[in-house]
């Protein structure tokens, strides 16, 4: 089963081509791009946001790994009165 849809496929192309020409601008601040991967990121948002069949975005496991790590080993501090 593939993993993208064609939509999805057409605004990457037309993304990339877009980076190749030197015209695809970033985000708010309208700078144009200068990296590859993020001219790839920018065609499959936009496909996300017209509905396209594209996997979900990657999330980072660690911070919340991290974040019960520290949860379960954090002392518990008693006062004597």
């Amino acid at each position: 089963m593939a993993k993208y849809g064609k939509t999805s496929q057409r605004k990457v192309k037309k993304a990339m081509h877009e980076y190749k020409s030197g015209k695809l601008k970033s985000g708010r601040s309208g700078r144009n791009v200068k990296n590859r991967k993020q001219a790839i990121a920018i065609g499959l948002s936009q496909a996300r946001k017209r509905g396209a069949k594209v996997p979900k975005k990657r999330t980072s496991a660690k911070r919340s790994t991290r974040k019960t790590a520290r949860k379960t080993t954090k002392k518990k501090t008693s006062r004597k009165k």
